[in-house]
């Protein structure tokens, strides 16, 4: 073998090295780059709807998924809230005025490979609910970058994400988040898919 031969050989060994190793760090920056939306929603009654089976954030947080690709993780409480809309938000307001932490079903799942998390909820006394900090307070957030959207009946975001930045400030809360009002959410689908895909394209996720 000449040494121009065996520098070929040497440089075509290197590239392929090269092309490798760009393969690899883009598998990695898209593991990394991964995004789960988080939610908690009411069904039972629930205000201007009646009753209902589905939430009107699941609703909103289904939708988020099928346009990201997200995967999905359900808040559900140990105890369930009333049924019935007023008793309802009575026990969320007392859980509010306790700073109480109510249980959730199952275990925090692994958030270490998502950069992203879409959290969802409805807007209860100008907060998210009490069930939603029982969630973050036992999650792995430090250094993720939370998306808040919540259904609401007129009262919009509100101040909810500001108390969630406030609460967790190791992640970086967005402070723009998505809203959408309750009916909406549940009679209105193609209003919901084009709100959401609005939003992501204003964050950049579409």
């Amino acid at each position: 073998m000449t040494r121009r031969e065996f520098a070929k050989c040497i440089g075509a060994a290197a590239g392929a090295a090269a092309l490798d190793n760009i393969g690899f760090a883009e598998e990695g920056a898209k593991k990394m780059n991964k995004s789960i939306v988080v939610y908690f929603s009411h069904t039972g009654e629930n205000y201007s709807v009646g009753v209902i089976t589905v939430g009107n954030t699941a609703k909103v947080a289904k939708e988020i998924a099928a346009q990201t690709g997200a995967e999905t993780w359900e808040i559900k409480e140990k105890n369930p809230y009333p049924e019935k809309y007023t008793p309802c938000i009575e026990v969320a307001k007392k859980e509010m005025q306790a700073k109480a932490r109510p249980e959730f079903v199952g275990e925090v799942p692994d958030l270490s490979a998502y950069d992203t998390i879409y959290l969802g909820y409805p807007n209860w006394w100008a907060d998210a609910p009490m069930i939603v900090y029982s969630f973050l307070d036992k999650a792995k957030i430090e250094g993720k970058t939370i998306l808040p959207f919540c259904t609401h009946e007129g009262s919009g975001l509100g101040s909810t994400a500001r108390k969630l930045a406030a609460a967790y400030p190791k992640a970086k809360v967005e402070l723009t988040g998505l809203s959408l009002y309750g009916h909406v959410a549940q009679n209105e689908p193609e209003a919901v898919k084009s709100a959401v895909a609005k939003w992501l394209k204003q964050l950049g996720k579409e």
